[in-house]
């Protein structure tokens, strides 16, 4: 990674998280598990956090300290996020079901249809790009499929794309990397955003089908209380992740030089090459930064011991960039880091084959028009997942 990336990475970082940044690099430092007075048993090393996230018995999501502290009064007890056990597994072989790689491609063939289009005309212009912006679009567009809404774009729905983002960045944003709950008031602000929407899922659903994915889970044999639990808990979690990994990968490809060669012979040149391109951005810029667990018996972490009532913070951020500079060309993730932004065993990201859609289509639109040059960007404040609040870019070769 060239000085400039690798500075661009830690401003984005910095931006969103100007404590909690140097204190978790810190933490990098004190060995592979470490505890820490008011935090909790921080895990730096991928292979730790593996053997955590393999272990729901465990560790837990549903205790304290986990995530269902966080999600459970907004989303209710049943939304995957807060769940373990048998009733767990039951309701993920049901979701496993609804995003299946040709599924969700197709979805995003059909949503992404138009809009692609025109970024690509746009880009083929010579015009100035904000790939923010774009993403923003995107990922409202695939998030209101998802959820019943009644938009298409192409019909003046680009705004209500915008506003159905931000509503989620509005919610995702009132927590912080030290964060261990919500306030009432912010329990009350996002229960305001999500109950409109959850109306809106149960509509669909109601309607049943195989048309929408509302209607899916009802065929699936969901029932509406866990529909709507799900609508909420994709919207809060699968719509930031995408849109934020869009103008990073392109970011990084940029400062590392591989965007001054054409489409034909750089990144996407091939599916496999575009795929190795977009694991290894999600390693260095890892959307998910730490992950929650509560523990529920006593057993040793990589030589410490830990037991009920301790709280454990994967430092997924930590793990991940141990294993150096941004490098698509470089070997084959280990099998302890592979896709551990993305979680592991029984909480494994169950949106992961629509992400990987949604960013491939995108991603292969924008790097068609190498060689590209990014003539702006500034990074954005007060948000979970560090990301520009503005990416510029412009084709070199356009028409």
């Amino acid at each position: 990674m060239t000085p400039s990336s690798d500075a661009w990475e830690r401003r984005l970082y910095l931006a969103a998280h100007p404590v909690a940044y140097p204190l978790l690099r810190g933490l990098a430092r004190r060995g592979p598990v470490v505890r820490v007075p008011g935090v909790g048993v921080v895990v730096n090393d991928a292979a730790r956090a593996r053997e955590v996230l393999m272990d729901g018995d465990t560790f837990r999501k549903d205790g304290p300290g986990s995530p269902g502290d966080l999600w459970t009064p907004v989303l209710g007890p049943s939304v995957l996020l807060n769940m373990e056990g048998e009733a767990h597994r039951v309701l993920r072989r049901r979701l496993t079901e609804l995003f299946t790689p040709s599924y969700t491609q197709d979805l995003c063939a059909r949503v992404l249809a138009e809009p692609l289009e025109r970024l690509a005309d746009h880009l083929e212009r010579g015009a100035v790009v904000d790939l923010v912006d774009t993403m923003r679009v995107m990922a409202g567009a695939v998030m209101s499929e998802v959820i019943g809404l009644e938009r298409r774009p192409g019909d003046g729905a680009e705004a209500g794309f915008r506003e159905l983002f931000e509503q989620g960045e509005r919610i995702v944003s009132m927590v912080s990397l030290r964060s261990r709950s919500l306030s009432p008031r912010q329990v009350e602000r996002a229960r305001a955003v999500l109950g409109p929407l959850g109306d809106i899922a149960a509509k669909a659903y109601a309607a049943g089908g195989d048309s929408t994915v509302m209607g899916r889970m009802r065929e699936l044999g969901l029932s509406e209380e866990e529909a709507r639990g799900a609508a909420g808990a994709f919207f809060l979690t699968g719509t930031e992740t995408v849109a934020t990994l869009v103008p990073r990968l392109i970011a990084l490809l940029h400062d590392t030089g591989r965007l001054d060669v054409p489409a034909a012979s750089g990144p996407a040149a091939s599916p496999s090459a575009l795929d190795r391109a977009i694991d290894e951005a999600m390693r260095v810029t890892t959307p998910t930064p730490v992950m929650l667990r509560s523990v529920h018996r006593r057993v040793d972490l990589g030589g410490v011991r830990v037991g009920p009532g301790d709280r454990i913070l994967i430092a997924t951020y930590n793990c991940c960039r141990a294993y150096g500079p941004f490098d698509p060309d470089g070997p084959p993730h280990p099998p302890e880091l592979r896709r551990l932004w993305f979680g592991a065993g029984p909480h494994f990201c169950i949106g992961y084959p629509l992400a990987m859609a949604e960013i491939r289509a995108v991603a292969r639109t924008v790097l068609a028009a190498a060689p590209l040059k990014i003539t702006g960007r500034a990074a954005a404040r007060r948000v979970l997942i560090p990301t520009y609040a503005r990416l510029t870019v412009r084709a070199e070769r356009a028409r």
